[in-house]
């Protein structure tokens, strides 16, 4: 028993932190308009990230009990990419114990139910909220400041609820580069005819708005960082991402997402959806916005971007999109322009979803800051309120996601270690422990009841794990559905929103088996990525396998220190047409490239003279364009630099020049219309052409996202942003190519290069109607000539991703046959790897990939998405072999 003075002790003790605590919350929290000086969300006015950045920093100072900054690392720009944690001062000073309690509930394997009832009782509800992610977006970073305000400075009984059952963490900018890339564009064109466009170039430096499209592949530094907080640091229980969509619709879309769903999570997860986006619909109404919309327009089967990725971490993953203005200026709308045309919104009328629609005149930004706050403070304000259910429902889907995995047909997937390109496959294993996924390697042998035997070195990924939804979709051959949802009433498809398929191991080439039984077999848990570093041997002359991809970036970075690099050209004794052969490399250089790519520098053996050629380093130019940047373009950029390729980005004045043989050897044009290569406005090129506003693959069934500039007015922009190449930049094109200049052509601008280069080639799929052929965004089967120079170091058999829109070729037979290779084709049939597609009969057997003579020089049409967003790692030698000499 305690004495009567120990007692004391205890009750001024606590009477002392009391009053620290009542102290720390009287001092003075510097609002958002005194800092910035006007108040967000104002007419004209946009907040930088620099000062945003210095905002939460000298919050953090002011409520350093409830606050917390961290620097996640600079931006692919160099820029600070924020992370801000909320919580009571109870709670912060026991962030990582929280951490770790949440951890154990989300993955409760080997844990009793009792066990999880006291980790429930101690932990608090994990609420990640990311702002602006597409820069043009901007509401969401505007808002972020009152909202993190909001949550350290009240002191009501709604915001304390919050901060003593939540652990709030918010990303106030996803894209920092964008931000400022956005920010001063629009404070340049301030009353100018150009006030509230998009930037002529794209917002973030290489991926623009598909920036959202990396969450699986991670490729970009700031998805690298989102995927620690989502998936392997905090792996929350709800996660929102804030956008802004078109401004002719409703004012926000709110979860849950509509049909068609996309099956194998957690039925619970889709309740849990219904179950915030409810509660945020009603915030909406209580404080009067109008305009709010549940369940329409946004599928739940959409690309694998990060709001759709996370429920298959069993994470209640959710979308806001606020109608857009014109950026920070105001956009009058009448109310005969309002319309509805999309998913459960057929007309723009009160709906039970739709309770209340918005009746026209001035959006602003600040009613999107408004609407934006309201919802994203809801979500916290549900998850206080209900902080056990929500802990126990993230147990619940944890477990019964695993026993899913566990009793389903598929027991598990492994990556043999029997590989095309070891280095790919090694790559794939770390990217699927970026996503938190459970892998286990291979130490000793084993062989299946089919008798199928895996060696050491081979990967064994269980469905029997809480991420088994995500593991099938990444692994799992798939097939978008085809039934009510998915068409019209005429038959017609309805296009998916972007692909139909995010299959990685396929869009890779790398080789993943399906096990349909428990593995048995010594393995090992990875606890880290797995080193990927070359051996180089004892020799002065050396070999690369030239089925590596990363053979490609030893080769570059070996010719630029001045190596002699040729290519084997015919199959011999130890050596495979399309090896590297290396000579004149000093050993040092060699062990360095070799640490850097992985690559192994083998001893080479005797070639035969006259089978290998000299590869010279050549000078490629990557077309650029403006009118808000060309997405491919930007992807393109970053493989060339990734693998080590010397380019230089051309615009249209330089092409215009002429005598581009004297600079460049090989001119790659990047997927894009021919309508916005030639800066022709007339045929309705719009801001959706593939370009920074669009490429949402969402067609007719989405409007486009942006500044709510729906079509491109070049007359706006600065004479100096206005591009096209025109009949000149054409002639100049034509003149390189007959000179003896390759242009490599990549998806539909192969249409481009067919009609305006007269290459005399057809597009077979051109004029059929979508119920006759129709394929949106899919893994397709291909055939390569792995004997031709152009498809060196490929296997026979591969996938090409496919999307609507990307021709497939015919050659009329002519005089000239000889002009033109084949060098990949579609299969005879079952054509369909993952996706969807209709009239496969149109493609069947059709050239993929052609290379065209023309005069001296060359034009390889690629007519798939050879570097889909950096991420089909399987088909980059289709583009790499003709980008070296």
């Amino acid at each position: 028993m305690q004495s009567k003075q120990s007692c004391a002790r205890i009750l001024i003790a606590a009477a002392y932190v009391a009053v620290a605590v009542q102290a720390a919350w009287a001092q003075k929290i510097t609002t958002p308009e005194e800092f910035f000086g006007f108040r967000l969300g104002s007419d004209n006015k946009m907040a930088r990230w620099d000062k945003m950045v210095d905002y939460y920093q000298l919050l953090a100072k002011e409520a350093p009990d409830r606050m917390k900054v961290v620097n996640m690392g600079p931006t692919t720009m160099g820029n600070p990419f924020l992370c801000v944690i909320i919580s009571s001062p109870a709670n912060m000073a026991k962030l990582e114990q929280l951490r770790e309690v949440n951890e154990k509930i989300v993955d409760p394997r080997g844990r009793s139910e009792q066990e999880i009832k006291s980790l429930v009782s101690q932990g608090k509800a994990i609420v990640v909220q990311s702002m602006s992610l597409h820069a043009t977006e901007i509401g969401g970073s505007q808002m972020a400041p009152e909202l993190v305000y909001d949550q350290i400075a009240r002191q009501d009984e709604e915001a304390k609820r919050i901060l003593d059952n939540v652990v709030s963490i918010v990303v106030p900018s996803f894209n920092p580069d964008g931000q400022i890339i956005v920010t001063d564009w629009y404070r340049k064109t301030l009353d100018t005819p150009a006030e509230g466009t998009n930037p002529p170039w794209l917002y973030h430096k290489y991926a623009g708005h598909d920036n959202n499209r990396d969450a699986f592949q991670t490729n970009m530094v700031e998805s690298q960082y989102m995927a620690k907080i989502l998936f392997t640091g905090w792996k929350p229980e709800a996660y929102v991402d804030h956008h802004h969509m078109g401004s002719y619709g409703a004012r926000i879309f709110l979860p849950p997402y509509a049909e068609p769903v996309r099956p194998s999570a957690d039925p619970l997860l889709w309740r849990e959806l219904s179950w915030y986006g409810a509660h945020m619909a009603y915030k909406e109404e209580e404080a009067g916005e109008s305009g709010a919309i549940n369940m329409a327009q946004y599928s739940g089967w959409g690309h694998f971007g990060f709001h759709w990725i996370t429920p298959f971490h069993n994470i209640a993953g959710m979308l806001t999109e606020s109608a857009s203005a014109k950026l920070a200026t105001p956009l009058y709308i009448h109310p005969e322009q309002l319309d509805g045309g999309i998913r459960n919104l057929p007309t723009y009328n009160e709906e039970t979803v739709f309770p209340d629609p918005w009746k026209g005149g001035w959006w602003r930004l600040r009613d999107i800051v408004d609407r934006q706050k309201i919802s994203a403070w809801a979500v916290l304000d549900l998850a206080a309120r209900n902080k056990e259910t929500v802990l126990w429902n993230a147990y619940l889907k944890g477990k019964r996601q695993t026993e899913r995995g566990a009793a389903g047909k598929t027991k598990a997937y492994v990556i043999p270690a029997n590989q095309h390109d070891k280095l790919t496959a090694g790559l794939l294993v770390n990217k699927l422990l970026a996503q938190g996924i459970e892998i286990e390697s291979v130490t000793k042998a084993f062989t299946t009841s089919t008798g199928m035997t895996y060696g050491p070195g081979s990967y064994v990924v269980s469905m029997a794990q809480p991420k088994m939804g995500l593991v099938r979709y990444l692994l799992g051959r798939t097939f978008f559905p085809d039934n009510d949802w998915t068409r019209n009433k005429d038959g017609s498809p309805i296009r998916p929103y972007d692909m139909s398929t995010d299959t990685m191991y396929e869009y890779m080439g790398v080789r993943v088996d399906p096990v349909e039984e428990p593995v048995q077999a010594t393995l090992v848990k990875l606890t880290k990525p797995i080193p990927c570093e070359g051996v180089v041997a004892n020799s002065g002359t050396y070999l690369l396998d030239g089925r590596l991809d990363e053979s490609f970036k030893a080769a570059n970075l070996l010719l630029a220190k001045g190596a002699s690099v040729k290519r084997v050209d015919k199959n011999g004794d130890g050596v495979r047409a399309g090896d590297f052969v290396i000579s004149k490399a000093d050993g040092a250089q060699a062990a360095q490239i070799a640490q850097t790519t992985g690559v192994d520098f083998a001893r080479a053996p005797a070639v035969a003279e006259g089978s290998t050629h000299t590869l010279r380093p050549l000078r490629i130019g990557l077309y650029q364009r403006y009118y808000g940047g060309n997405i491919d373009e930007g992807w393109t950029r970053w493989v060339l630099e990734e693998f080590s390729f010397p380019y230089k980005s051309v615009l249209d004045p330089e092409i215009k020049e002429g005598n581009l043989n004297t600079k460049f050897d090989v001119i790659i044009l990047p997927d894009d219309s021919s309508a916005m290569m030639m800066g022709d406005f007339g045929n309705g090129a719009g801001a959706n052409a593939r370009g920074q506003a669009g490429n949402e693959g969402g067609g007719g069934a989405q409007p486009p996202r942006g500044g709510g500039m729906f079509r491109i007015d070049p007359s706006v922009y600065p004479a100096e942003f206005r591009s096209g190449l025109h009949a000149e930049g054409v002639a100049a094109l034509k003149d390189f190519v007959k000179k003896g200049g390759t242009v490599v052509a990549l998806g539909t601008a192969s249409l481009f290069a067919i009609e305006r280069l007269g290459l005399g080639i057809t597009n077979v799929t051109a004029g059929k109607s979508n119920k006759q052929f129709w394929c949106p965004g899919s893994t397709l089967k291909i055939t390569v000539d792995a004997n031709n120079r152009y498809g060196y170091g490929m296997p026979e058999n591969a996938q090409a991703v496919f999307l609507q829109g990307d021709p497939a070729f015919d050659i009329p037979p002519s005089e000239y046959n000889e002009h033109y290779q084949v060098i990949a084709s579609y299969v005879d049939r079952d054509v369909l790897q993952s996706g969807w597609l209709v009239g496969e009969e149109i493609i069947a057997k059709k050239p993929a990939m052609v290379v065209a003579q023309s005069g001296s020089g060359k034009v390889v049409l690629i007519g798939f998405r050879a570097q889909h967003r950096a991420q089909t790692y399987g088909t980059f030698k289709l583009l790499f072999n003709s980008l070296v000499g």
